[in-house]
């Protein structure tokens, strides 16, 4: 078929759109990358300068010692000094058992408190910023108030009123080798638990209700719905807390430092951390403090690695 135009009118040919230069291309890629490099810039050198080179450095002081200003090559002579401290095994012993006792009270209560919060119909905002203001407390303002409020071991403390009024017998807190480790476990527990709320809520909050209407209906009680459905939805969130949770606790210190004066009646508050401590600023030997370091930088990098492996090959 012929196509017609109208009189006094050519037809215009198609004007093409010149392709985009590859030189224009790469330039505008390259103008990217910068910008996302300069948001990153920050953080790495913030990482450099207060993570990567204290640790490089501390593992190298730890194969030398200095006299007198003079720093010299001894190998494994730090460590060798280090294992052979009367205090070295009571410390990891202590911290140890500080770990396992806040894996029982420190990870589970807030786990539990969480629950309790999701369930409520009333008061929620208030009651989570309640459970969440002793993380805004300065750890050695919380810690100053369980030690002479809470922690008196004469009747006008807190918790020996609560054991009196409940006619149980009263504790020396933590003026008691056996009382010190549980009752640092339940301060710091009362420090740093609002966070750990928090993430846990917000896991709880993305469980489908459909699952908890169809435990239910097959008759299982609160329990059941705990173990079968909220335990399993959120098995994520519970195995990467129980880690940081770990990682965490080994490193105590502030709570013995103010809590116990340091080492505590009878060495029961001495941590791994507190020994290092005593070794750089009290026995002048930052040498030692820093094999200390390694020694613990290797045991919790090492723990880490099987830990994500067993829980990587569960998933």
């Amino acid at each position: 078929m012929a196509t017609m135009t109208a009189p006094g009118k050519t037809e215009q040919p198609a004007r093409q759109v010149p392709a985009p230069r590859s030189g224009a291309r790469r330039s505008r890629k390259i103008r990217d990358n910068l910008t996302g490099h300069a948001f990153l810039i920050g953080a790495v050198l913030c990482f450099a300068v207060f993570t990567w080179y204290p640790m490089i450095r501390g593992i190298v002081m730890s194969f030398q010692r200095t006299r007198r200003g003079v720093t010299t090559w001894v190998g494994w002579d730090n460590y060798t000094r280090i294992l052979a401290d009367p205090s070295f095994w009571p410390a990891w012993r202590n911290t140890a058992y500080f770990t396992l006792l806040a894996l029982v009270i420190g990870y589970a209560v807030p786990f539990f408190v969480a629950i309790l919060l999701n369930e409520l119909r009333h008061a929620k905002g208030y009651l989570r910023i309640l459970v969440y203001i002793p993380v805004m407390l300065p750890p050695a303002s919380a810690l100053f108030l369980f030690k002479f409020y809470a922690y008196d071991p004469s009747d006008a403390g807190l918790f020996n009123a609560i054991l009196r009024a409940l006619h149980l017998p009263t504790s020396q807190w933590m003026q008691s080798a056996e009382a010190t480790m549980p009752a640092m476990v339940i301060a710091s527990t009362w420090m740093n638990m609002g966070s750990a709320v928090l993430i846990y809520l917000a896991s709880l909050q993305n469980i489908p209700g459909e699952l908890y209407e169809a435990a239910e209906l097959d008759g299982a009680g609160l329990w059941r719905r705990i173990w079968n459905v909220t335990i399993p939805q959120t098995r994520l969130i519970l195995g990467l807390l129980a880690m940081m949770q770990i990682v965490a606790t080994m490193q105590v210190f502030i709570e013995p430092l103010i809590l116990a004066n340091g080492a505590g009646t009878e060495d029961s508050a001495t941590t791994v951390a507190y020994l290092i401590y005593q070794h750089g600023f009290f026995q002048n030997d930052l040498n030692g403090a820093a094999a200390l370091g390694v020694i613990m930088l290797v045991a919790l990098a090492a723990f880490s690695a099987v830990y994500l492996r067993l829980t990587t090959k569960n998933d």
